[in-house]
């Protein structure tokens, strides 16, 4: 995925960069598999803004994207690798031999014309194919991979991401994740060979609030902006400091560095290596 850099014509184009879509094969999504993505703007289920900053963006389609990929044993042909507006790697759409279509998260390296299986069993060890943990040879790097069996693939599914495969012991597999986290999963969950695609895309350079409005991202003002009715960082003259031991939320809430995971929570035994 090669980034383009514009020549600077403009102040919201200088040092700003766009992707070239050069890998893209095909410009149309597949029609039966999208549906029209309902805008939330941060709201949750009552209306209430819960995530601030988000609204607007452009309108767009989602894709059905596939992560269980539970056709086992049966080829499928890529016939083409497309762009999906919603997430950062690109998507492969899948031909199985029966008619069906799928689109699946495009691992680094899979082009048009590749034949790839889902299987439960042993598969030939190829990028794209997807098995259990425990039939994949230690040190290969993986990204799609479920959390517990048969539920879908939930970790490691972004552009340019992959996990390495340490050891299988037991029941459980350990995998290092791309923040060096080392934690366990069941060996019996599935996983696709390969590192997620589009590995550039975090090198692109907005450049300009614009880019970020069609996005969704509203502006973000900072607290000490702010008069002090409005946030703990607020008042003084010019640029001041916060003027508190600590950064605080919006709420008077610790900021900037505190843990927020729970202490007792469920998921901690599965974690060997806490990430930095």
């Amino acid at each position: 995925m090669p980034i383009r850099v514009h020549n600077p014509t403009s102040p919201g184009r200088r040092k700003s960069s766009v992707d070239s879509f050069d890998d893209i094969t095909k410009s149309e999504p597949e029609k039966s598999l999208i549906f029209i993505k309902k805008k939330n703007s941060g709201r949750n289920s009552g209306g209430k803004i819960t995530v601030r900053h988000r609204g607007g963006g452009t309108k767009r389609y989602m894709r059905e994207v596939d992560f269980l990929r539970d056709e086992f044993d049966m080829p499928a042909k890529v016939s083409a690798i497309e762009y999906d507006p919603n997430r950062t790697a690109r998507i492969a759409l899948l031909e199985y031999s029966d008619g069906e279509k799928r689109y699946i998260v495009a691992p680094l390296g899979l082009s048009v014309g590749d034949e790839i299986v889902s299987s439960k069993n042993k598969a030939e060890i190829k990028v794209g194919n997807r098995m259990p943990i425990e039939n994949i040879p230690v040190g290969t790097i993986v990204h799609n991979i479920e959390l517990q069996p048969g539920m879908g693939g939930i970790l490691v599914r972004s552009a340019g991401l992959g996990a390495q495969l340490l050891a299988v012991e037991g029941q459980y597999a350990q995998l290092k994740m791309p923040s060096k986290e080392v934690r366990v999963v069941k060996k019996e969950c599935m996983a696709t060979i390969g590192e997620v695609g589009a590995k550039d895309k975090r090198l692109i350079r907005w450049g300009k609030a614009g880019r970020m409005r069609y996005r969704g991202w509203r502006p973000t003002v900072r607290g000490k902006a702010m008069n002090p009715v409005d946030h703990p960082h607020g008042g003084g003259e010019g640029l001041s400091p916060i003027g508190l031991k600590y950064p605080k939320t919006k709420w008077g809430r610790h900021a900037l560095g505190v843990k927020t995971r729970k202490a007792n929570k469920w998921s901690n035994k599965f974690i060997i290596k806490r990430r930095k």
